[in-house]
């Protein structure tokens, strides 16, 4: 990603379902423009992508009733300025822009463009309790994610220490079948017995995504590798717990 410029303008097209979010400069040259699904968690990525390429940034929305409602709360849990740019002002504006097609992406720079250029937008204001409730979830959510790098990262350090054949087969960030595995499985002799016929129909039970995928990884891996390294049976009671754990956070 190329350096942050010290100022940027976000302007939101604002929607029931998903926002179109658009980025400009002080030149209003286009930056990162997305769509950005109605959820917490898309919403807290697409502030970090904007933050992460402007270093200042004033928001604008053309909508401040219950669609904006999670967007704002979460703009303003992470002291984010944002103006409310009227329909009126975004129709007068996309007349500079007349030839160009209506899309959500359009609205969303006429937005932005209309902030970066007028100065006399009214302030959104957000509950100043509902902003300090949403600042306990946003770090508590922050200290979640940090404890769950360094779970994985664990994990993947003790099971490389005896059985790296498995360590490698997975991506255990962001694979639910691979920790739901480790619960049971953490062995090259426990993966051997159990064959990959009855390890697919466990999986299975557990509502495990692509579970002939996983089960034909594991037994690939158990099948590389006949040693017992000494302290396999205390190492693979700590992996379980570690994929119990990061199960239950997830969830």
């Amino acid at each position: 990603m190329e350096e942050p410029v010290s100022q940027g303008w976000a302007g939101v097209d604002v929607g029931k379902g998903h926002h179109w979010v658009c980025l400009i400069d002080e030149a209003g040259k286009t930056l990162w423009s997305s769509k950005v699904v109605n959820d917490e968690t898309a919403i807290l990525v697409a502030i970090s992508e904007i933050r992460g390429r402007a270093e200042q940034v004033t928001w604008a929305v053309d909508v401040t009733g219950t669609m904006s409602g999670l967007l704002l709360a979460l703009l303003a849990a992470h002291d984010q300025s944002v103006k409310y740019v009227p329909g009126r002002i975004v129709n007068r504006m996309s007349e500079a822009y007349r030839g160009e097609a209506k899309t959500d992406a359009h609205d969303a720079y006429v937005i932005a463009e209309s902030v970066r250029q007028r100065g006399d937008l009214t302030e959104v204001e957000v509950s100043a309790t509902l902003v300090a409730e949403l600042r306990l979830m946003v770090t508590h959510r922050t200290d979640l994610v940090a404890d769950r790098v360094r779970m994985v990262n664990r994990l993947r350090d003790v099971l490389s220490g005896y059985f790296p054949a498995l360590e490698r087969a997975f991506d255990y960030a962001h694979s639910r079948g691979a920790l739901t595995l480790l619960t049971r499985y953490q062995t090259p002799a426990t993966i051997r017995r159990i064959g990959q016929s009855r390890l697919q129909a466990w999986l299975v039970k557990r509502k495990v995504r692509s579970a002939e995928q996983v089960a034909a990884e594991a037994v690939g891996a158990a099948a590389a590798q006949h040693t017992v390294v000494p302290g396999q049976d205390v190492a693979a009671t700590i992996v379980a717990d570690l994929a119990t754990q990061l199960l239950a956070l997830d969830e």
